[in-house]
């Protein structure tokens, strides 16, 4: 017995000594070492002032590689880079620091939509159709079912992560499994699928704002729309569902072994998940007629018979039409209508003055995202004005060709330093505004469509959320663990989660490049696969 401890605890000390750990370690100590997202805008928009500075000193240029305009550019113009330091940049950086902030395109289109949401969120619709999805599932599909509500769960920002993950554990442990596996479960959903997602939500348009920003270095006229990427991430919520289920029932379930108790908070109980009330399920069914009446009615505005109000006026198709660059306000109604609906039956929403307070409680969570967005803002625009986006596209495009990078494989790549990036800086809204300007208008130079390179994107953001604790919600998902392991730390829930990561990454990339280069599929409605000038 004594060798047994003996040899146990060495065991344990290899581990805690081992490569991986000390990995860890070193990530979360570079991660440490960040500052602040919004302070790390700051330094990046004074960063882009000097660099401006001494780049326009040195005369520092490129070919101009945006396509001859209507009055027949010169083909061999160049592009130089603009100092702000200068009397004029000091005046222009005066003058548009409030345009900067009020017409960046990713602001005003997540606040329209999160309306809408909130509403749906605040009247506990959201809630119910997750616990409903859940506890409703045969025994043989709870795995598949826990993973596909994370990725569900996306659509209203902190939802799964505050009650469908302790949730999860909840609902394993009433039925005699591990709980640790549920929680892993819906992780792997709510953040490892974060992209992925049925319906539009929140990060749809933001991401395409962001990116609608970056496209117009190379072309002022792109546009990106919120649907741009919704035909691949729909087909992804099956993937990473499956692959989830798979994950935790043959690797995560078997690792973690019997549930020990004694392990477990000493105030923890085997409790068991409370079924959906009689007026909880008549609410769901009125918010699910409601919402089949608001879809039906804008299915008639794209129908010629019937008038195609929102088609296109000139081409009568769906791509550049009113309904696609509108899509965030129907967002805004199928989310709103069928929130109030299920609130007036269930009875916590009588009037519109419950409506206007779930929507300013919506709201009032924005505080830090609009702070945010006032230093992305200016990072962005002065990124836009010294032309460095342009410059250092049009130099990392020639690096990509000259290392023979121009085909698809370059995505590979993209896709992993992505997910390195990730690893430091969790915030997908934070890491886009940073990269997209960069990379966008160089792999469009390369010709690939901004639409499949935001795809790309949104692929490596999401596999390594689960393993990197610079995550906003890691901090909550370790304490819910912890009731089930005392003792339990990063690196043990890290290596729950690794598995996850590691799959993910490999089965969604030979998913995109299935589906985009393999059989030719659009990643979203009208988006191209490569940019033509």
């Amino acid at each position: 017995m004594l060798a047994e401890n003996t040899n146990s605890s060495a065991n344990k000390e290899q581990i805690k000594d081992g490569w991986f750990n000390r990995f860890l370690g070193t990530v979360e100590w570079l991660g440490n070492l960040l500052p602040h997202p919004i302070t790390l805008f700051a330094c990046f928009s004074l960063f882009i002032i000097l660099l401006s500075g001494i780049l326009g000193y040195f005369e520092v240029s490129v070919p101009d590689p945006r396509p001859l305009d209507a009055a027949g550019r010169d083909p061999d113009g160049m592009i130089e880079v603009i100092s702000l330091l200068s009397a004029e940049g000091l005046q222009r950086i005066v003058t548009g620091l409030v345009t900067n902030f009020t017409g960046f395109a990713p602001l005003g289109t997540v606040l329209v939509a999160l309306l809408g949401v909130a509403v749906a969120e605040h009247s506990g619709l959201l809630s119910a159709a997750m616990r409903g999805l859940v506890l409703k599932a045969p025994a043989r599909l709870v795995t598949f079912t826990v993973v596909f509500a994370g990725i569900l769960s996306n659509t209203a920002s902190e939802l799964g992560y505050v009650v469908l993950i302790p949730m999860a554990a909840m609902i394993f442990h009433s039925l005699g499994r591990h709980p640790l596996a549920g929680l892993a479960a819906a992780f792997a959903g709510v953040s490892g699928g974060y992209s992925a997602n049925l319906f539009l939500g929140t990060i749809d348009p933001l991401l395409a704002g962001l990116t609608t920003e970056a496209a117009k270095m190379i072309d002022p006229e792109y546009v990106v729309g919120p649907e741009a990427n919704y035909f691949f991430m729909f087909v992804s919520v099956f993937m990473i569902a499956i692959l989830g289920a798979v994950i935790t029932e043959k690797i995560v379930e078997p690792r973690l072994g019997k549930f020990d108790a004694s392990q477990a908070d000493a105030n923890l109980e085997r409790t068991e998940m409370q079924a959906l009330t009689e007026v909880e399920r008549r609410g769901l069914r009125n918010a699910g007629l409601a919402l089949l009446a608001v879809c039906a009615v804008l299915c008639l505005t794209i129908i010629p018979q019937f008038g195609g109000v929102l088609l296109h006026p000139e081409t009568g198709g769906l791509k550049g039409s009113p309904f696609l660059k509108g899509i965030v306000a129907f967002i805004f109604v199928t989310f709103a209508i069928p929130g109030f609906v299920y609130g007036k039956t269930v009875g916590c929403m009588k009037n519109d003055k419950d409506v206007i307070n779930a929507m300013s409680q919506g709201m009032s969570t924005l505080g830090m995202y609009i702070v945010l967005v006032f230093f992305a803002a200016q990072f962005v625009a002065f990124f836009n004005w010294t032309n460095l986006g342009t410059v250092l596209a049009v130099k990392g495009a020639a690096l990509l060709t000259a290392l023979g990078l121009d085909g698809p494989e370059v995505f590979v790549v993209f896709i992993l330093m992505c997910a390195l990036v990730n690893l430091s800086l969790g915030s997908s809204s934070a890491q886009w505004a940073v990269t997209a300007p960069i990379f966008v208008p160089m792999l469009m130079l390369v010709g690939f469509a901004p639409e499949v390179i935001q795809a790309a994107y949104r692929i490596g953001d999401s596999v390594t959320n689960l393993i990197t604790p610079m995550m906003s919600y890691f901090g909550l998902i370790l304490a819910v663990a912890s009731r089930y392991q005392k003792n339990l730390g990063i690196g043990t829930l890290v290596a729950t989660m690794l598995p996850y990561s590691m799959i993910f990454f490999v089965g969604w990339t030979v998913l995109f490049y299935l589906w985009v280069f393999v059989l030719g599929m659009p990643v979203g409605p009208g988006a191209p696969t490569y940019y033509t000038p």
